[in-house]
């Protein structure tokens, strides 16, 4: 009897550490993602595989930085061919580096980046996130001159896709730290081509780097305000009811700024981007680990959660980094 009464004891012991034990925490992935001096990030997702494009600092290089990773926290350094210096310089080019891409997957299966090279917005065109990459007008000319629209900087264009498949280009700063301004205009099927009016579509607090997200048929424009050397920067947002506003500033705005204790300064120029679900914010901020006697602006890359709540308005961030995917 009494061996009995152990072996069930110890049966009973097995059944509650198989079904009651605790669940395993989920690891956290650090901020910043990514050792190294980074800005402006974009984000695509091809197979297992998430293809990180960003200016390497201080102010961009002669290319961009490109990472790949599985799982955001084990990353390998590959090379682009194009855009370069070199080969994205044209009669109305200033000698600003390569800055800020923005790269999507286009509805006719191809990837095409738009991105900041002499103060004028050029686009590439590949069959693969990795490249090889080529300019993606015939006669290698940029998208959007310096000189489109003068007064303006024509810099940090961000592509937009509709859920219709109808893709807009929005893009626009100003100069000095002054006089932002928001443009947008819809794009042909060839990714290339304009298919409407270049339209002003500035929201209040605007700056530059706009980056649309739509959600339950609203669209979210955000965008960074401030002067990216301080911490003023940071991320704002609006909504509207179609991609060209009218604009209405959302709840919670801004959502992202520089934090209490200064660790996460100057946030801004970002992408969202949805993974199982959840929506997460990709942006910079000042790097806090600079080699000594630098005086040039050095950033890093960091993630966080970007949630909506209830009444449809964006939740303030945390910073804080995210649980894995």
């Amino acid at each position: 009897m009494k061996n009995t009464l152990q072996l069930i004891a110890l049966f009973s012991m097995s059944i509650f550490l198989t079904f009651c034990k605790p669940a395993p925490k989920e690891s956290t992935i650090q901020n910043p993602i990514i050792k190294g001096y980074y800005a402006d990030p974009s984000i695509v997702k091809y197979e297992d595989n998430y293809y990180v494009y960003a200016t390497i600092d201080p102010w961009g290089g002669d290319s961009l930085a490109i990472m790949v990773s599985s799982d955001f926290k084990n990353w390998e350094a590959k090379r682009l061919n194009w855009p370069t210096k070199e080969a994205c310089t044209s009669p109305t080019s200033t000698n600003s580096r390569v800055w800020a891409p923005s790269v999507v997957k286009a509805p006719n299966g191809n990837y095409y980046m738009y991105v900041s090279v002499g103060s004028e917005v050029w686009v590439g065109v590949s069959e693969n996130p990795a490249g090889p990459w080529k300019n993606a007008k015939e006669d290698n000319t940029p998208l959007i001159p310096g000189d489109a629209l003068p007064g303006y900087h024509m810099i940090d264009a961000e592509c937009f896709i509709d859920t219709d498949g109808q893709a807009y280009l929005y893009w626009g700063s100003g100069w000095n730290w002054e006089n932002g301004h928001c443009f947008v205009v819809k794009l042909k099927g060839d990714m290339v081509g304009f298919d409407s009016e270049i339209k002003d579509i500035t929201p209040p607090h605007y700056f530059e780097a706009p980056f649309m997200v739509k959600k339950d048929n609203k669209y979210y424009l955000t965008y960074s305000d401030g002067k990216v050397t301080t911490h003023t920067y940071k991320v704002r947002y609006v909504v509207g009811n179609t991609p060209y506003g009218p604009w209405t500033v959302g709840q919670n705005d801004p959502i992202l700024s520089t934090s209490a204790d200064s660790l996460t300064y100057g946030p801004g120029h970002h992408c969202v981007f949805k993974e199982k679900d959840q929506h997460y914010i990709l942006y910079h901020r000042h790097c806090k680990t600079v080699p000594e006697g630098t005086t040039d602006l050095l950033r890093e890359l960091c993630i966080d959660s970007l949630n909506f709540n209830a009444d449809g308005f964006i939740d303030k961030i945390k910073p804080q980094g995210v649980a894995a995917f």
